[in-house]
């Protein structure tokens, strides 16, 4: 597997995902504010629910005026925005921890001092749309978190990690809850969930908290280009899904009571190690994969898809000292590709290429998957192998002649022609392998120098 290198560093976001998600933000901003509004007029007219033919909870004034002024501060502070639009964001977060700050004291003391003073406040919070304290300790946490997202200096960005991961918690929980008592488990009511509205317009607000805190954060993980957010994006929803997946099906075996309990715990457990195994073996192999593909992009040629010069050399090094323990024959090709220069010039680098990795494809072709082959820079090839004296004067000839063929479809002027040189060194030689290279390369330049004499 051939993988390109990214062109940003591994930690950095890609600015193509950062557009995307700024689109998903205010997606999620726009659908809160549909819900806030539509709630408030169920709350205010609740001819409109029968109008819209939907059973709709309606929603209090106070946590409607939250959920809007949270998406307000996080749509004023969206990157892009003057500093004085961004600023101002933090004072309307504020105003929103302010009110869901009024609500809540006004559940917890309805016939008190307060509630006296405000009676409109307290009827708001008493009507049928109020939150329970949970929910409203929800709401409260992520006005304090948006007043800290996005923060300039790094110790509050650290903050800003912790409070935006207890955030996601915290909305986990609360789905959880939600999710388990739809399901009719564990004897939860109606009256123990949170209004589905609610906890949608408190889920999205996360989610964009969440994205907003990605840019600059610890969750910058999942944007990045390197191995790691390939993994962590890959792996993240399953390792968020299988939990439920498992308590779910505990609670349906459990409570119907279809197998025994403590063969129950066995298959569950059982189940839970597989899947264990199974997404280790799958991480493992993905990088093992990449790391594969980076390996192979530092070692070889990106033209001819032949080792480089540090990759020819590592390889054949350790191809040199198996023949020597084998006491096998060691051979070295130097190859030349004649009149590169002349065909750059006259045809254009393009064209030069094309030739330089039709030269490649004639070493793939040619030579064994054993044998390491090489490009070291412009019109130079290198192989090396397990070859006797006979065995690399055929493969020298047999390569001129393929190319010699060749030419016939090639322009005319400017033949697929190899000048080649070659040594053998035999098991008891001493010789090391850039010593052979060298040798090989001079009597590639006899070779060219025959030749021209030749042509002469």
């Amino acid at each position: 597997m051939r993988l390109p290198l990214p062109s940003l560093p591994p930690g950095q976001p890609d600015p193509i995902r950062l557009h995307r998600m700024l689109i998903v933000q205010r997606v999620c901003l726009a659908l809160v504010a549909l819900i806030s509004i539509t709630l408030i007029s169920v709350w205010i007219f609740p001819q409109v629910g029968d109008s819209l033919h939907v059973a709709l909870t309606p929603l209090s004034v106070p946590t409607a005026l939250t959920a809007i002024l949270c998406a307000l501060s996080l749509a004023m502070s969206e990157p892009g925005n003057p500093l004085l639009l961004r600023q101002m964001s933090r004072y309307v977060a504020v105003l929103a921890a302010l009110s869901v700050t009024a609500m809540m004291v006004a559940n917890l003391a309805p016939l008190s001092a307060v509630a006296s003073i405000l009676p409109a406040l307290g009827r708001a919070a008493s009507t049928p749309g109020a939150l329970s304290p949970l929910s409203e300790g929800a709401f409260l946490f992520l006005s304090i978190v948006i007043i800290f997202v996005r923060s300039d200096t790094v110790l509050a960005r650290r903050i800003s990690d912790v409070l935006v991961s207890c955030l996601c918690l915290l909305a986990l929980v609360l789905l959880s809850q939600d999710l388990f008592g739809t399901a009719g488990l564990f004897g939860l009511t109606a009256a123990d969930l949170i209004p589905p509205q609610v906890l949608f317009s408190l889920l999205l607000v996360t989610i964009v908290v969440t994205l907003r805190q990605a840019e600059f954060g610890v969750f910058s993980i999942f944007l990045g280009c390197g191995i790691g957010s390939r993994i962590a994006r890959g792996f993240a929803p399953i390792l968020l899904v299988w939990p439920f997946l498992r308590e779910v099906g505990q609670a349906q075996i459990a409570f119907p009571r279809l197998i025994p309990a403590h063969f129950a715990v066995a298959l569950l457990t059982s189940l839970a190690v597989a899947f264990s195994l199974v997404l280790l073996m799958t991480i493992v192999w993905r990088i093992n994969g990449m790391e594969t593909a980076i390996h192979d992009l530092t070692l070889r040629d990106d033209l001819t898809g032949l080792y480089n010069m540090s990759g020819f050399y590592l390889l054949a090094e350790q191809t040199l000292r198996l023949a020597q323990r084998a006491k096998m024959p060691f051979s070295v090709l130097f190859l030349d590709l004649d009149g590169l220069k002349i065909i750059n010039d006259h045809l254009g680098h393009n064209i030069g290429s094309k030739y330089l990795a039709k030269t490649g494809e004639l070493l793939f072709a040619n030579f064994r998957d054993a044998d390491v082959k090489g490009r070291f820079g412009g019109d130079e090839f290198v192989v090396a192998g397990q070859f006797s004296m006979v065995g690399i004067e055929v493969a020298a000839l047999r390569l001129k002649t393929i190319a010699a063929e060749l030419s016939l479809d090639v322009d005319k002027r400017f033949p697929l022609s190899f000048s080649i040189g070659h040594v053998t060194c035999e098991p008891y030689s001493t010789e090391t392998l850039k010593e052979l290279v060298a040798r090989a390369d001079q009597a590639m330049y006899e070779d060219k120098r025959c030749k021209k004499v030749a042509r002469v």
